[in-house]
């Protein structure tokens, strides 16, 4: 018996949209018994195919991959990689000769939910959110060596902390191809110690590149703190746009030496940076007037919709600490990662923030993931990162 989907009537609507998500409440029956991670068919209530994809357990049950009838094989897996690789050569990014590490697969914004792939250098770092992807990844391997060639020697799989936990999968990170003597990209001319073995995500925040950017061009002449700072990377633009001081605060201790070797790879023996082990709420409440910029650039205070109203007020109370102490002429970048906080949300938090320390807040830039982590327009969901610079007078 085929294994295969079939709708409710009317919960095609969404698919009609192409949102890559099928809820379990839309499925009326499922066939052929498949286990969880498998392909299915997906058919409307009166049997006409609408969509391709893998089965999961959960509110989300089943990941789109095609609104095609196409087989999901190995050709697939390389003209959906191949597409994603030429859009990052289109806009540049994959093809700078001063910056090696970029992000190559971003699940829903690349037609393919439930994949990342980040390049360092000559090393692919894979990591699979669902079932599905974990269970094609010596495919997909392949598939990503025949399409950027010599460019990938290695790839690294490390999906231990993001694969359903119910699923039992006992999953063990490991090189899938290859394995690199070395962990060292580069980012716009910047070095970095990647650690993809035991880092948070793959390894390195990618998405804050171009907000990191932004800042270098802020930092000549100020005294700068870098709150939740795990790697250093906006303590390293900052010292590069000319900072007089920069401080780097998280706390993790391995995170202050990850920043302190970073710093030590760009900037050797520069006496403008120090980095601090400490409680971010506790350094700020003990901190004075010492700083004219700050970044707030904390973890997901909400990974999920029913922690919306404690993030939130984490937000306002992160915000409202940093806008009162600030010097007067002050700047502050300011962000949220979490999914289930709006743009509208976290603005609000922002607002509320500035009202509470009492102080005119001006807003100079609103800011969002790069272009190498697309938002797929049928997937809105997929907008995560949202900051702000304010200005505080």
């Amino acid at each position: 018996m085929e294994k295969a989907v079939i709708l409710k009537r009317g919960k095609e609507e969404s698919l009609l949209r192409r949102h890559p998500w099928i809820f379990s409440g839309a499925i009326q029956r499922i066939t052929g018994k498949p286990e969880e991670g498998e392909l299915v068919t997906v058919y409307t209530n009166d049997n006409k195919f609408i969509a391709r994809g893998h089965i999961q357990v959960g509110s989300i049950a089943v990941r789109v991959l095609t609104f095609a009838d196409e087989n999901i094989d190995r050709d697939f897996w390389k003209r959906r990689i191949a597409t994603a690789y030429h859009m990052r050569q289109s806009i540049g990014i994959a093809s700078r000769e001063d910056n090696d590490t970029f992000r190559l697969i971003h699940g829903e914004g690349d037609n393919l939910p439930g994949l990342v792939i980040d390049i360092y250098g000559d090393t692919a770092v894979m990591q699979a959110h669902s079932v599905g992807m974990h269970v094609c990844r010596d495919e997909i391997a392949a598939a990503l060596q025949e399409v950027l060639g010599d460019k990938v020697k290695n790839i690294y799989y490390k999906s231990d902390t993001t694969l359903p936990y119910k699923a039992d999968l006992n999953q063990e990170n490991g090189y899938i191809v290859g394995k690199s003597s070395t962990n060292v990209a580069t980012e716009y001319g910047l070095k970095f110690h990647i650690d993809w073995l035991r880092g948070q995500k793959t390894g390195f925040f990618i998405d804050q590149r171009e907000n990191r950017s932004l800042l270098e061009k802020y930092s000549k002449g100020r005294k700068l703190l870098n709150m939740f700072c795990y790697t250093g990377g906006f303590s390293i633009y900052a010292l590069r746009g000319g900072a007089e001081l920069v401080h780097s605060v998280d706390s993790s201790a391995k995170a202050i030496d990850l920043t302190n070797a970073n710093v030590e790879l760009n900037f050797p023996d520069d006496k403008r940076h120090a980095a601090y082990a400490e409680d971010a709420f506790d350094y700020l409440e003990k901190m004075g007037d010492n700083y004219d910029l700050i970044i707030l650039d904390p973890p997901a205070f909400a990974k999920h919709r029913d922690s919306l109203r404690n993030a939130l007020i984490g937000y306002r109370r992160l915000n409202a600490k940093a806008i009162e102490k600030i010097k007067p002429g002050g700047i502050i970048f300011t962000f949220s990662c979490s999914q289930a906080v709006s743009k509208e949300n976290f603005r609000t938090a922002v607002f509320t923030a500035a009202a509470m320390a009492k102080r005119n807040v001006r807003i100079l830039h609103q800011m969002t993931q790069p272009a190498d982590h697309p938002v797929n327009i049928y997937h809105p969901e997929g907008e995560y990162l949202k900051g702000l610079v304010i200005y505080v007078e």
